[in-house]
């Protein structure tokens, strides 16, 4: 719980009766690696926090590709966050790329937190204004007008602690270009 509310303080104070609220919600789950926190077409009614393991946030399309829109590591919240807030279904599956440890949280009892203590309320708006918002735009503008070199070297300073976790096929889906592009941009980039 404590790494969780230090994350959660990065964006927020919390009062000790918020704490102990939100607390209470808590429940620790393990899940194994290749099992999924959520499935594309489910209807998602938790968020959670990882405390140990790493997740891939991907939409798997018609003609059985996979694309990566995210990596979630140590220290992170994790949902459909689009999927939550409309209870529609999610249009992402989030899968346990390693063995995991996550606390999870019910999104009714969370919301109902919010509307109590304030300051619950300003930790999402402003976790959702960084992590979301302006994160979705630069990815966004990254998409249309960087090359393929200069995403990826974007990914390495974003991700650097969870790269090498990472397989090859796996930040090639993430960047929108195939494994053997990465391993050209990897050649070109060892040769600079």
């Amino acid at each position: 719980m404590e790494k969780l509310f230090e994350e959660i303080e990065k964006y927020q104070k919390l009062s000790p009766e918020c704490k102990r609220e939100l607390s209470a919600l808590v429940v620790p789950k393990f899940i194994a690696k290749n099992d999924f926190f959520l499935r594309q077409g489910a209807v998602p009614d938790t968020y959670a926090f990882i405390t140990k393991g790493l997740f891939s946030y991907y939409h798997s399309a018609d003609n059985g590709d996979d694309v990566i829109k995210k990596f979630f590591g140590e220290n992170s919240f994790m949902a459909s966050t689009s999927a939550l807030l409309q209870q529609q279904p999610s249009h992402f599956s989030i899968c346990a790329l390693e063995d995991s440890e996550i606390l999870i949280y019910p999104n009714k009892e969370f919301r109902q937190l919010m509307e109590k203590y304030h300051e619950l309320t300003l930790f999402q708006l402003k976790y959702l204004e960084i992590n979301w918002v302006i994160a979705k735009e630069n990815l966004e503008i990254s998409l249309k007008y960087e090359t393929a070199k200069q995403r990826y070297s974007t990914f390495k300073m974003e991700y650097h602690t969870i790269e090498p976790r990472l397989k090859q096929h796996q930040i090639a889906s993430y960047l929108g270009i195939t494994p053997t592009q990465l391993s050209r941009i990897r050649r070109d980039l060892e040769k600079s």
